[in-house]
């Protein structure tokens, strides 16, 4: 379509929907929030119905096509990628792209088709299967404890070596609950780190205590490498979640669930 003719358009539907959907100036276009929101809703509708046709036509009778899918980084190694190489093998006409980050990932901007979130998630057009939770622990290992004692309240963290995962500042703020009622906790760190892996290292060293994930450290401590302190101070565990835009995902994230749903603890 030439430019004048997407301007015509666009007009034209701005005056259908009575609201405006790109804000212009002298220099630049851009999106509204109800425009972006639109754009959403619309790339959703056309997928539903592609697949729609897919399905009566047969085509999905055999999985083809590539896959893409998001998650934490450890996360990924650890859960999601058995999985998908699980089902790869099961449908030889797939392939798969595996985006394991530490962000949140935008699953229409990216071209995601299931993403793993963990945490509460916000109310949004994305479908939402709940497949486990994880809790939020705090560890050190055997060796650092015996030297430098257990804490027994928050309050003794601050006589104790922090390390700090995922943060970029010096005081961390540990979420806790005690007596029922929530408590924060601001600690000083000695170490940070933009990794959980390296924050999970430096603590089986015996270099201090360090807040992490339960799946994160549940290996170290299934063997007695990490010990978990203060579990009577833990905050609510997070759910994981499957989430995808498209109905027809479903499929997807209810294989998943069954082999994450028992991470649990």
């Amino acid at each position: 379509m030439s430019p004048p003719a997407v301007t015509r358009a666009i007009n034209e539907l701005e005056t259908h929907l009575g609201l405006r959907l790109l804000t212009r100036t002298t220099r630049t276009v851009r999106v509204t929030d109800a425009g972006e929101r639109y754009v959403q809703d619309c790339k959703r509708i056309l997928a539903e119905m592609l697949e729609a046709d897919e399905s009566v036509s047969g085509m999905h009778s055999s999985p083809r096509g590539r896959l893409t899918i998001t998650a934490p980084v450890l996360f990924g190694g650890m859960y999601v990628t058995p999985i998908v190489t699980e089902y790869l093998i099961r449908c030889p006409e797939v392939s798969a792209s595996c985006l394991f980050l530490d962000r949140v990932v935008n699953l229409l901007d990216e071209g995601v088709d299931v993403a793993v979130r963990i945490g509460e998630l916000p109310d949004s057009t994305m479908q939402a299967m709940c497949v486990g939770q994880v809790r939020r622990v705090i560890c050190a290992s055997p060796q650092y404890l015996a030297k430098h004692g257990i804490p027994i309240s928050p309050d003794d963290l601050h006589q104790h070596t922090i390390v700090s995962a995922s943060s970029v500042t010096p005081n961390p703020e540990w979420k806790l609950v005690e007596n029922g009622e929530p408590r924060s906790v601001r600690l000083q760190a000695r170490m940070i780190t933009t990794t959980n892996d390296s924050a999970v290292a430096a603590a089986v060293g015996g270099f201090g205590l360090t807040r992490l994930l339960s799946y994160q450290v549940a290996e170290h401590l299934r063997t007695g490498k990490l010990k978990t302190v203060l579990p009577d101070y833990e905050p609510a565990a997070l759910p994981v979640h499957t989430c995808t835009y498209r109905a027809q995902r479903r499929q997807t994230s209810a294989a998943a669930g069954s082999r994450v749903s028992g991470l649990g603890n």
